[in-house]
């Protein structure tokens, strides 16, 4: 390919997600440290490298595992000539309508502001060569007379380098925002690498549960905890009629929390433990389920609620009455759930006097103590009940001539419906079960497991975000 005609930068990362995921991109497959180092020439290479990828897999058989890559391809650019039903099946007679994608911009031509980054461009794109613009639903957004978007050559490259640089499936992209471009491009070099993978094997040979999550925490983890930088997934689907666009963030201090947790030694056994819990295997024995990525998607906050927290995660496991914990390995659970409220949510309640004043009713009230426990967990998490307990206990106790720890002005943070106050009841909870076991109440828990015991020793010394089962650790294909 010749040099561009038009005088402009090689490449410029905006602020669109979309655009700066293939910029990134571009700039991993080019070798080059940012966006901004990307050269003319360096454009020529990518654009022949994505013209002979896109050759491949629009003409692969569909029994092929290249043609796992033209489900890629299809589901961000369904419309286009590469991915059309009616597509050419002939090399010959499908190359020049792929290569027209890239071409330099001819001199001499009028030009308009590229739609992305503003430099002088000649070349108008639709909806079909460009992710997640429009759909069949809607009407033209276009002024009138216009025939598409002005996109100058760069972020042409560019949007079609981003399936390279961005988690993709069959059937959807995630890319990365970040405060800190060392996190972008570190995402984007994963996904080159994985996007290679994925050509040469096919999905299948993917690791099972492998996540974008866990990719962004380990970039995180890795900027240090005097970096903190919010990241955010925007995973979407280019389809004909229903596109959907998914958002989820984490918060500016995940780094500092992640330091805090890998740097001492009980919060990083206690997310060693989550990992091992979230895991599942097939009857094989082989992982259906990553831990670590099940583990890093509970930092992440979807936009519309709809998303586990990791405090609700720990609360599940704390309180589930079939799974055994050691006092260790208890303490150190309960430990990351306070760690993650102090570091992530800028909570610091000192709930030990509540916690005293249930355990203490538990303990020596009337009746079984498994009993006044079942009775604890049903009301555990909500405000009006766990009031009505509380009150209940602290007669009880006071009748029966002992000291009570906390009072109702102790107790309002935790039944009052305000900000914050349904995870401090899972806090409580925590803290309240840590305590009956080192009273050692009989509650008729189910004894723990020596062997199972002994497994968890030999697995939970492993470094956080490991990922034992995800592809990034597999190796360039």
């Amino acid at each position: 390919m010749s040099p561009l005609a038009i005088d402009s930068p090689g490449l410029t990362a905006t602020s669109h997600p979309i655009q700066r995921a293939g910029a990134w991109a571009v700039a991993v497959l080019a070798g080059r440290a940012a966006p901004q180092d990307v050269t003319e020439a360096d454009l020529d290479a990518v654009a022949a490298r994505l013209v002979e990828d896109v050759m491949t897999a629009a003409l692969a058989p569909k029994d092929s595992t290249a043609y796992d890559w033209w489900k890629v391809l299809f589901a961000l650019y369904p419309n286009s000539k590469a991915t059309h039903s009616k597509r050419p099946r002939d090399h010959a007679a499908l190359l020049p309508e792929i290569l027209a994608l890239f071409v330099p911009d001819a001199p001499g031509s009028p030009t308009w502001p590229c739609t992305f980054c503003g430099v002088p461009a000649a070349v108008v794109w639709t909806k079909k060569n460009l992710p997640m613009y429009d759909t069949d639903k809607t009407l033209n957004t276009l002024p009138p007379g216009v025939a598409g978007w002005p996109i100058c050559r760069g972020c042409r490259v560019a949007a079609w380098a981003l399936p390279y640089g961005a988690w993709v499936t069959a059937g959807s992209a995630t890319v990365l925002s970040c405060e800190q471009d060392a996190a972008e491009r570190e995402f984007s070099a994963r996904n080159v690498i994985r996007a290679r993978r994925i050509m040469q094997l096919g999905f299948d040979g993917l690791a099972a549960g492998a996540r974008p999550e866990a990719v962004v925490l380990r970039a995180l983890k890795a900027l240090g905890p005097d970096l903190p930088a919010a990241a955010t997934l925007w995973s979407f689907k280019n389809d004909n009629q229903d596109p959907w666009v998914r958002v989820t963030r984490t918060r500016r201090a995940m780094s500092l929390f992640l330091a805090t947790v890998e740097g001492n030694a009980e919060p990083r056994r206690g997310w060693r433990l989550l990992e091992l819990a979230l895991t599942r295997r097939d009857k094989e024995g082989q992982p259906v389920k990553s831990g670590p990525a099940e583990a890093a998607r509970l930092l992440f906050e979807a936009e519309d609620g709809r998303s586990r927290s990791l405090l609700s995660q720990l609360h599940q496991l704390l309180d589930e009455p079939e799974k055994s914990w050691s006092l260790r390995n208890r303490a150190a659970l309960t430990r990351l759930a306070f760690i993650y409220a102090e570091e992530i949510l800028g909570m610091n309640p000192d709930l030990k006097p509540v916690a005293t004043v249930i355990a203490d009713w538990i303990e020596y009230g009337s009746g079984a103590p498994r009993g006044r426990l079942a009775e604890y967990r049903n009301v555990a998490l909500s405000d009006y009940k766990l009031g009505a307990l509380l009150m209940q206990a602290h007669f009880r106790l006071t009748l029966d001539g002992r000291a009570v720890s906390a009072g109702p002005e102790d107790w309002r943070p935790l039944i009052q419906q305000r900000p914050r106050a349904w995870e401090q009841r899972m806090l409580l909870s925590a803290t309240v079960l840590q305590l009956l076991q080192e009273r050692g109440v009989a509650v008729n828990e189910r004894p723990v497991d020596p062997e199972d015991e002994a497994r968890t020793e030999l697995l939970v010394g492993r470094p956080i975000l490991g990922g034992e089962d995800d592809d990034d650790d597999r190796g360039a294909a």
